[in-house]
């Protein structure tokens, strides 16, 4: 899937924005989400283009894995706690940028009610990253 005309987040990932790019590979990159919901809370986006989980099949995967292994280690270099951290996708259509990208949340714990409606793993509109793989095998 290709870069898409006026997505924020391909203008990010693409350094086309001020956007603070925290830690990035040749596939993802991670930077702080601007509506957190914790005193952490940083989003990891693939360069390539993908509208969501949704249009996603078994074959990524691994993409997932590796996004989730990203962000922990980046959570784990900044001395952020994964134990009480939350890792997931939105699923449409409960999405507010249409590239795909995953959550990362700690404290968990401190989250407020809103914020943990908004990101309630189980639900319709939020899968965590074990969720999300178990989809996509579904698929």
């Amino acid at each position: 899937m290709s870069e898409q005309q006026n997505c924020i987040f391909c203008d990010i990932v693409s350094g086309k924005t001020n956007t603070v790019l925290e830690a990035e590979t040749d596939e993802c990159a991670i930077f702080k989400d601007i509506r957190p919901a914790a005193k952490h809370h940083y989003l990891i986006v693939p360069r390539q283009h993908y509208d969501s989980l949704k249009v996603l099949d078994k074959s990524h995967e691994n993409m997932v894995c590796c996004m989730e292994e990203d962000l922990k280690n980046f959570f784990k270099s900044k001395g952020i706690c994964t134990k009480d951290a939350l890792f997931g996708f939105h699923y449409p259509p409960f999405i507010s940028v249409k590239h795909l990208h995953m959550h990362g949340i700690a404290p968990r714990s401190e989250m407020g009610f809103i914020s943990r409606m908004v990101f309630k793993p189980a639900s319709l509109w939020f899968k965590s990253a074990g969720a999300a793989r178990e989809y996509l095998n579904q698929k």
